[in-house]
C-alpha cells in the first residue's frame, strides 16, 4: 500500500467567500453570490474563482493539492 502525503508547499485551501464580504470594486465585477478563494498554507490568497469545482480544478492544474475549509 502506498501512502500519499501532500507536500505542505503544494497544499492549498479552498474557501467559500460571500460576494457581499468583498470590496465594492470586486463586487461590481461579478454577478455571483458566492465565490471561492484559493489560499496557500500560510493564508495568502492566490486566486478567486466562481465555483467550487473550478477552484479545485485550477489548483490541480497548477500542481497543487486542494483541501476544503469550512
Amino acid at each position: 500500500m502506498i501512502n500519499h502525503v501532500a507536500q505542505t508547499d503544494k497544499l492549498v485551501y479552498i474557501r467559500a467567500i460571500a460576494t457581499a464580504d468583498l470590496p465594492a470594486q470586486v463586487q461590481e465585477q461579478t454577478t455571483a453570490k458566492e465565490l471561492f478563494s484559493i489560499h496557500t498554507a500560510d493564508g495568502t490568497q492566490v486566486a478567486l474563482v466562481d465555483g467550487r469545482k473550478l477552484a479545485f480544478a485550477v489548483a490541480r492544474q497548477n500542481k497543487m493539492e486542494p483541501v476544503s475549509v469550512h
